[in-house]
């Protein structure tokens, strides 16, 4: 499903990523730790295409997305790679469905086609008595659910989560963890998380440890 070869990333005279190969197979849950400035959020905002590599191969799906012009990587990164942030970054004028329905319209899906589909996913979240409620009417381990949601509802073949219990409190942050591997059985979904939660990363299939900017 993904694979990154001899990936490298500067910023000014930092060498960030010193080289890192990564293969991660469909519908694998990986876990990716190690200490703060290892590089571990570079490695996921490079296979996210948020970010381009100084040099390497990243290929998703079959696809080098690392020779895709903007435009293409934006369109591709819409389709196929959703986003769980520590914050769940939703926006806050927007009710719960309208930011889920959110990327399905930007893929140009019908108003209607991206209500029905962000529909069906808070449902699945138990969060249809939600649906009309605005961010800061919502607790943190909802908002964070929603936030799950709005990375699904164009159908990723991976998802890319950035420290995505970090702000929750126990209870949510087991709930949570719980839900990403509901997920990976229910719709067969990969996911790469950047984690400092321990009991997280036990519970994945496999765990990569960064250090210093290359994997060990």
């Amino acid at each position: 499903m993904i694979q990154g070869e001899n990936i490298n990333k500067h910023f000014g005279d930092l060498h960030v990523l010193k080289g890192v190969d990564i293969h991660v197979e469909a519908g694998e849950v990986v876990a990716v730790v190690g200490p703060s400035g290892a590089g571990k959020t570079t490695l996921l905002q490079l296979l996210g295409t948020l970010d381009r590599a100084d040099s390497g191969i990243i290929r998703i799906g079959g696809v080098d997305v690392s020779r895709l012009k903007d435009k293409e990587q934006a369109n591709f990164r819409n389709q196929h790679i959703g986003f769980v942030f520590q914050f769940h970054q939703l926006l806050p004028e927007f009710t719960a469905l309208e930011n889920v329905m959110i990327p399905a319209l930007i893929a140009g899906k019908s108003k209607k086609a991206a209500r029905q589909r962000a529909l069906e996913i808070l449902e699945y979240m138990k969060l249809s008595d939600r649906l009309e409620h605005k961010p800061a009417q919502l607790s943190g381990g909802e908002n964070q659910r929603v936030a799950v949601a709005r990375a699904l509802v164009n159908h990723p073949k991976v998802v890319l989560a950035d420290e995505p219990s970090g702000s929750l409190d126990t209870k949510n942050k087991e709930e949570l963890h719980q839900l990403f591997f509901d997920l990976r059985d229910q719709f067969n979904q990969t996911f790469i998380i950047v984690t400092h939660d321990v009991q997280l990363a036990r519970l994945t299939d496999r765990v990569i440890e960064m250090r210093d900017g290359l994997i060990l």
